[in-house]
């Protein structure tokens, strides 16, 4: 990560930065925003990235109990 003071910071940059690693912006030595480049990602992909909501849904997914191809084949079948 990398840290820059506000007063220093040139957004494009650390826009260009952000690519390749986080940049912390500070105020009087204290965090005030951070950068993170997300350059190869879709609007979606980013808003699902952020959520809340989303992450406790995909970890209540993950404790449900899973089943085998072939069970989810025998079970599309009606056998």
């Amino acid at each position: 990560m990398k840290v820059v003071a506000a007063r220093e910071a040139d957004l494009n940059r650390c826009l260009e930065a952000s690519q390749r690693d986080q940049i912390l912006i500070t105020r009087r030595g204290k965090p005030v925003a951070l950068v993170v480049g997300v350059e190869g990602l879709d609007r979606e992909q980013i808003e699902l990235g952020q959520s809340d909501r989303f992450w406790r849904l995909a970890r209540k997914w993950r404790r449900q109990k899973t089943i085998s191809r072939a069970e989810l084949d025998r079970r599309l079948s009606g056998r």
